[in-house]
């Protein structure tokens, strides 16, 4: 399945998500699919990029939480369906944007967390979400270097 379709259902799975397992479901199905996005991107991405997307599919790889965590989606972790990249620009502003969500939503957890446990976990998630977020701003950059002629 293409990343842009499946970003879309991440994102939708978040914004319907009330319940604060269901939020940390989907920040954990934002980083696995951030993880997957990055590992695509590393072996069939644009040359000039696939360095730091090998740096996204590492830091993709944080803070995705347990595999079987109840509140997954019933088909477990999105991005194992991911088949191919076709607008990869797109697919990684797509990305960004959730990863911003994912920010935001966890914010609003640990902003109201009455258990330490539960902000902790928040605050090493949002770490994880922003340094992820990070590495497809850098991708992006270095993509708009490349469309200019800039970069070989």
């Amino acid at each position: 399945m293409d990343a842009v379709r499946l970003i879309a259902a991440t994102r939708r799975a978040l914004a319907l998500s009330v319940a604060v397992p269901d939020i940390m479901a989907a920040a954990w199905q934002a980083q696995a699919l951030a993880g997957a996005v990055g590992s695509h991107l590393a072996v069939s991405g644009p040359a000039a990029a696939r360095a730091e997307a090998l740096g996204l599919s590492e830091a993709g790889s944080r803070a995705c939480g347990p595999r079987h965590h109840p509140a997954l989606c019933p088909r477990g972790i999105r991005a194992a369906q991911l088949s191919k990249i076709e607008d990869p620009r797109r697919a990684l502003d797509d990305l960004g944007a959730l990863l911003g969500e994912v920010g935001v939503a966890l914010v609003g957890i640990a902003v109201t967390a009455e258990d330490e446990t539960l902000y902790w976990q928040c605050m090493e998630t949002i770490d994880a979400v922003d340094e992820t977020g990070e590495r497809v701003a850098a991708i992006l950059r270095t993509l708009s270097l490349r469309e200019r002629g800039s970069v070989a």
